[in-house]
């Protein structure tokens, strides 16, 4: 696993080099592995023929973390306590061979990964916008272990190593320079490697600044008052933001507060104390299924037919350049695709062509690409009016408005010019595929690809494959989707797909605790507090209740005669007939400076509050679980396959609660039993849309 390389200057290289994997991870045997590489190191110091070390890697990443599947299993906490505490002192002894040490940051180093960089006395990182870096272990429900959080916290400050801790943010290597997290640029990796040299050469400080008599945390030399008003500050927003539905960011804020108050071990030990508490935690398992193993699963292919060649697409065509065709293109464009951008008039194109370089310019401002790589990505869009200029196009995708008549009349006449191969998509919303495709020259090369707002930061593609789309055609799809760092579901040609079906049951949940009396206000706060992005009612207006109200019919038609008419229908006919549908940004809520800001005060006469006294868990649950029933019905019906597509599909197409895991962990963390239980009450007291399907009850 480790190449070890000593030079005449007496600078020796660890080259890591784990065997049977494409990247470096960091598990519970990295530290056994480093021991004798430790100790030898040890050895030539006590010698005087040791210099330096520098630390990098064979693989196209640095090295990443972690053992995913231990920290998913564990259940043992002075197991897992002794497995953080191991990686503390792992970290330890590698910062502490009595020569300074320096990772050479070739690729990737993210998670314990970069906890092993911080562990080394100076960090240098190709500046390639391939590398990226970061503690992203917060999106997991986790927190950095070895001592990381710690190391911030004296490297930055309070403030700095929680705002990088907090955020999991990963970062260019431009922007971890500015950050303060790495100390050095190279241009390449013979460049990175000469100036780890010259570092090594330069007779730095030997011990980390934690071990220094005297040595101090930045700007926070003891737990003043700025310091605790911050605690409070942090502690105030995070009950604000997360609804106590994140246990990890409250772990993290207390290992950095308590950490100011105490010496540098003291306070790893108290971080890994909280690293054993969360490892434990519901909501880490859940997380850690969702984005580990099932992300995982799922970009890696698990559900793309399998037997077909992998497709690499060049050059893409979309037609449409509003809002979401200028943000396929930009997100074609920076993955390296060759984009023509086509709409009524090359004026019109133009302009969805500024509103991707408009972004461009925020990217670059916020130091997320260079100067070239913005010239670069410009450049790949080409706008046009002709169709003919799809000729060379791999894929076509048509995003105009949502009128059947419309978007089938720009796919005849786009199609006509694209060659044999070809495949060509709509990213409607609501339109059936099946029934579009009959109006297409090839249906088996035709699908739907819906994307999701803002294009260019959504990382979900919903993969809508009709009668007559050929798996063939979904596998390439779903290809061009890796392509362009989208993350595919494939979902079945149904009313509403997935993301849209489901997400409408919660807007309609909504809509019935309004019938029944409760108040808007206390509807909208239940919605965010559980942990969904937006109320139902905001949620109602910003799609428009026709549309709304246009996935129920689709459903009554769907089911014929097994369909129940949801109460929320009559609410959504009311408000329509009062024209307040959501256009023109008039609905359950009111404009305010040309923005939805507050409810409307109509409701109280459309909808007088009846019901002064509630069940918060009762309402929030109800609202939950509706989404959940109806994905579960998605799963019994094959519109989406397997739960992996399901959970990530759910927090990634309309934020689920992400702390869940997505709708199936999310039946998992609350016990079938008890769920069934809780479905069985909901029926009686509210209908039959709490029904509980077939597949639930053989849930495991």
């Amino acid at each position: 696993m480790i190449r070890y390389k000593k030079d005449p200057l007496h600078i020796v290289t660890l080259t890591l080099d784990m065997q049977g994997r494409d990247e470096n991870i960091v598990n519970r045997d990295t530290g056994k592995v480093f021991e004798p590489v430790l100790k030898k190191l040890l050895d030539e110091k006590a010698e005087g023929s040791l210099r330096g070390v520098i630390l990098t890697s064979a693989k196209n990443s640095f090295m990443v973390g972690g053992d995913l599947d231990f920290l998913y299993n564990a259940t043992d906490a002075h197991q897992v306590f002794e497995f953080a505490e191991a990686m503390s002192y792992f970290f330890r002894a590698l910062e502490a061979p009595g020569v300074p040490v320096v990772a050479a940051i070739n690729g990737p180093a993210l998670g314990s990964g970069f906890g092993m960089a911080l562990a080394c006395h100076h960090r240098i990182a190709i500046n390639n916008s391939d590398v990226v870096i970061g503690l992203p272990e917060i999106k997991m429900g986790l927190m950095p272990l070895g001592g990381s959080v710690i190391r911030l916290l004296w490297l930055l400050g309070f403030e700095r190593a929680y705002e990088v801790l907090i955020t999991g943010r990963r970062y260019t290597p431009h922007q971890a320079l500015e950050v303060g997290i790495i100390d050095a640029l190279a241009e390449n990796e013979v460049d990175m490697l000469d100036k780890a040299k010259d570092w090594l050469l330069s007779s730095p400080k030997t011990h980390r600044q934690w071990d220094e008599r005297g040595g101090a945390i930045p700007a926070e030399q003891s737990y003043n008052t700025a310091v605790q008003n911050a605690v409070r500050k942090h502690t105030a927003n995070l009950w604000r933001d997360g609804k106590n539905l994140f246990p990890a960011h409250l772990a993290t804020l207390n290992s950095l507060a308590e950490g100011l108050k105490v010496d540098f071990d003291t306070a790893c030990r108290i971080q890994n104390r909280y690293y054993t508490h969360l490892v434990l935690s519901q909501e880490a398992k859940s997380t850690i299924k969702a984005f580990g193993t099932s992300f995982n699963d799922v970009r890696e292919g698990a559900n793309r037919p399998k037997g077909f060649g992998r497709f690499r697409p060049r050059r893409v065509g979309i037609i449409g350049a509003g809002i979401m065709g200028s943000g396929i293109s930009l997100a074609c464009a920076r993955a390296g695709l060759q984009v023509t951008l086509k709409d009524i008039s090359k004026s019109v194109a133009e302009q969805g062509k500024a509103y991707a370089v408009h972004q461009l310019e925020q990217w670059l401002t916020d130091g997320h690409i260079t100067a070239k790589e913005k010239e670069d990505i410009t450049k790949r869009i080409i706008t046009t009016e002709n169709a003919a200029d799809f000729a060379t196009c791999d894929v076509v995708i048509e995003t105009v408005f949502e009128h059947e008549g419309a978007k089938t009349k720009v796919l005849r006449e786009a199609e006509i010019f694209l060659d044999d191969y070809a495949i060509i998509a709509s990213n409607t919303s609501s339109i059936p595929i099946s029934k579009m495709a009959t109006y297409v020259q090839k249906p088996a090369q035709f699908l739907g690809m819906r994307f999701f707002k803002p294009v260019e930061t959504e990382p979900l593609i919903e993969l809508v494959q009709g009668e007559n789309t050929t798996d063939e055609t979904i596998a390439r799809a779903f290809d061009f989707a890796r392509a362009i760092r989208k993350f595919p579901i494939v979902v079945k040609d149904s009313w509403g797909f997935y993301a849209g079906r489901v997400q409408n049951t919660y807007i309609l949940e909504g809509i019935s605790l309004l019938q029944e009396g409760y108040a808007p206000a206390l509807i909208e706060n239940l919605g965010v507090q559980s942990g969904m992005p937006k109320g139902p009612l905001a949620l109602a207006d910003e799609l428009g209740l026709t549309l709304v109200l246009e996935y129920e019919s689709q459903a009554a038609a769907h089911y014929g005669t097994k369909y129940t008419t949801h109460p929320a229908t009559e609410g959504l006919k009311k408000m329509i007939a009062y024209k307040r549908d959501g256009k023109n940004n008039i609905g359950f809520y009111d404009t305010e400076q040309g923005r939805r800001t507050v409810i409307s005060s109509e409701l109280a006469t459309l909808f007088p509050t009846t019901k002064l006294h509630f069940d918060r868990a009762e309402l929030i649950d109800r609202l939950l679980l509706a989404q959940v029933l109806e994905a579960v019905w998605c799963m019994q019906e094959g519109v989406v396959k397997t739960e992996p597509e399901a959970d990530l599909g759910s927090i990634y197409g309309w934020g689920f609660p992400a702390a869940t895991g997505g709708v199936m962990q999310f039946i998992r963390a609350y016990s079938k039993e008890k769920f069934l239980a809780r479905c069985s009450a909901f029926k009686q007291h509210h209908g039959q849309r709490f029904k509980a399907p077939k597949r639930l009850k053989t849930f495991i």
